[in-house]
């Protein structure tokens, strides 16, 4: 009698989009899965036989038990079509992007009604988790099914990750400021390369530290965080705004010209001038 390979009695996981992140995810799930990839780069083959996972194509991946999307947000929806001509019955769907409003919609729409959809969000990226992942955060948004709860439970308790659950509307709002205020000051003091590295403090170096997680993400990274989230364009306005009353109001100082001394102003009880007191004699100036 024949026996069966015992990687093939686990639950499958598709990763499409073998990026960093994807490369991530892939890495800790292969413990757990057996996990197929696809990408379009050259490369991917080699990097997923590194982590024991094996690269396919779109509609092997897509047809996987889970299916995580880990693609830019400019592919988004032409891959999510993919995913949705061949993803089987009882699936789950997962998304791993930083906005979720508009990714959860467009998964309701798209997917067929017979697989649970969870729109997730890893609050970490390689930098943040390169010492590994036990005490980092994620946030759930179930949009569709009760799978959302053993997969809480999983990253809760082989993970090791804090699990947040929450809607995609509440993720947003918070996250335009978390994120957004974030990688915005990263954006400019980017800009303002060199930055010192001799006489810093403590403070200074721990915002150094959180600009250089942040600072090599790819482009659209950026790109989403401010403009796919509906919220952001009105926390940058709300923070430039505070921004420009606080220069406004050092500029007010800075103009600001010292009075001269009044002839009509009042002797102190001790009978000496201030003006004339480091001359009195007796007394020593210091």
């Amino acid at each position: 009698m024949e026996h069966q390979n015992p990687a093939e009695l686990k639950p499958s996981i598709g990763v499409i989009g073998f990026g960093t992140f994807g490369r991530l995810i892939a890495r800790h799930a292969a413990p757990y899965f057996g996990v197929c990839v696809h990408d379009i780069a050259p490369e991917a083959g080699q990097a997923a036989a590194s982590i024991g996972a094996v690269a396919t194509t779109l509609e092997h991946a897509a047809a996987c038990d889970i299916v995580v999307i880990a693609t830019p947000v400019p592919t988004f929806a032409d891959i999510l079509s993919s995913v949705a001509a061949h993803c089987r019955p009882g699936a789950l769907v997962l998304d791993v992007g930083s906005v979720k409003i508009g990714p959860s919609a467009l998964m309701r729409q798209t997917l067929p009604l017979n697989v649970d959809i969870v729109a997730t969000h890893p609050l970490f990226g390689p930098q943040s988790a390169r010492n590994g992942l036990a005490g980092l955060k994620i946030a759930l948004c179930p949009i569709r099914g009760e799978r959302h709860r053993a997969l809480a439970a999983f990253l809760r308790r082989r993970l090791g990750l804090q699990v947040i659950v929450t809607t995609p509307e509440d993720h947003d709002r918070e996250a335009a400021t978390v994120q957004g205020l974030t990688h915005l000051i990263a954006k400019v003091l980017t800009r303002m390369d060199p930055l010192p590295t001799r006489m810093t403090t403590r403070s200074f170096d721990l915002l150094v530290e959180a600009v250089s997680m942040v600072r090599h993400d790819a482009p659209e990274v950026f790109e989403a965080i401010e403009r796919s989230n509906p919220y952001s364009a009105e926390v940058r306005r709300r923070f430039f705004e505070l921004a420009h009353e606080l220069d406004a109001e050092l500029a007010r100082r800075d103009h600001v010209v010292p009075k001269e001394p009044d002839s009509t102003t009042a002797i102190p009880a001790n009978g000496i001038e201030p003006s004339r007191a480091v001359h009195a004699p007796g007394i020593i100036a210091y």
